[in-house]
């Protein structure tokens, strides 16, 4: 198991990190929530025909039900948010501002405690929320000019939310035993809820299928390949199959990974801002995951 665990932990360290750069690549001519649904939509239906032919038992209509509310959270609220967000904000920003959902599920965790965190915590907390208006940027509370796109961030933190919210939702849901079928039918609901949005959204009116790039057409199928076979497969099995801090620690190394290659492959701006930014915002994370695992070791009095 522990092999197994690094391995899913290996995935969504480095694919997650690489997937930034590849959305960014593939909303430049395909829309962002047709994207998305696309890149769901086909990886759901592979899944759900394999586990299927596997054995695995059909999903009960509340099973169907909880799958929907998760996939929605993290599909259409998460990713699809990520999607749109990175047609006005850089791959590696995207990347940081998300890298603030541990911090999220610290406060949903403690409201559904109802139990205020321990001060170190909420140090944390305030450190991770001060790196976010690092990375806007100072100038920005006097008068001038935020150095960021406030829109495209301001999405940002609502996809850290939903992506927070359906995280937490999904330890106690009403999944699927088999993880990779649970996986499937949370796939076809959001991509389902992402087909929606560019319905709404006016999406179809404008799109001209052979108008999509190479480039654009690549960064997708890397995303179906790897960022949804391969990551989020990874990630919905370590939700049920690890401890959640250590799941979170992907926080850590996915907003380096996506800085770095944006920086390479897309000239994206790297300045002292970013880093310090990423600093504050990553050991933000740092510290609240150590202090909450040091809690949960700790012998009950």
């Amino acid at each position: 198991m522990k092999i197994r665990i690094a391995a899913a932990m290996l995935a969504i360290y480095l694919i997650w990190g690489s997937t930034y750069l590849a959305i960014r690549f593939a909303v430049q001519t395909i829309p962002p929530f047709i994207m998305a649904g696309t890149r769901y939509l086909i990886p759901g239906i592979l899944l759900l025909i394999w586990r299927r032919l596997a054995g695995d038992p059909a999903p009960t209509r509340k099973q169907w039900i909880a799958g929907s509310i998760v996939g929605l959270f993290l599909l259409l609220g998460g990713n699809g948010l990520v999607s749109w967000a990175e047609q006005r904000v850089d791959s590696g920003v995207a990347a940081l501002v998300i890298g603030t959902a541990p911090i999220w599920m610290v406060i949903f965790d403690a409201a559904l405690a109802r139990k205020w965190p321990y001060w170190q915590v909420v140090v944390g907390l305030l450190a991770g929320f001060g790196g976010i208006l690092l990375l806007v940027g100072p100038d920005s509370l006097f008068g001038g000019h935020p150095r960021y796109d406030l829109v495209g961030l301001g999405i940002l933190m609502l996809a850290a939310l939903f992506w927070s919210i359906g995280s937490i939702y999904s330890r106690d849901a009403d999944l699927p035993r088999s993880p990779l079928l649970g996986t499937g039918v949370e796939m076809l609901a959001g991509s389902a809820g992402l087909y929606l949005a560019s319905l709404v959204s006016g999406e179809w009116k404008t799109f001209n299928i052979t108008a999509i790039s190479q480039l654009s057409l690549l960064g997708l199928l890397y995303l179906i390949l790897f960022g949804t076979l391969v990551g989020f497969v990874a990630y919905t099995w370590l939700l049920r199959n690890a401890p959640i801090s250590l799941v979170s620690t992907y926080a850590y190394v996915n907003p380096l990974v996506a800085i770095l290659l944006g920086n390479w492959l897309a000239q994206e701006s790297l300045n002292w801002h970013i880093v310090l930014s990423a600093m504050i915002i990553i050991g933000s994370v740092v510290l609240i995951n150590s202090f909450k695992k040091k809690v949960e070791s700790a012998p009950a009095d």
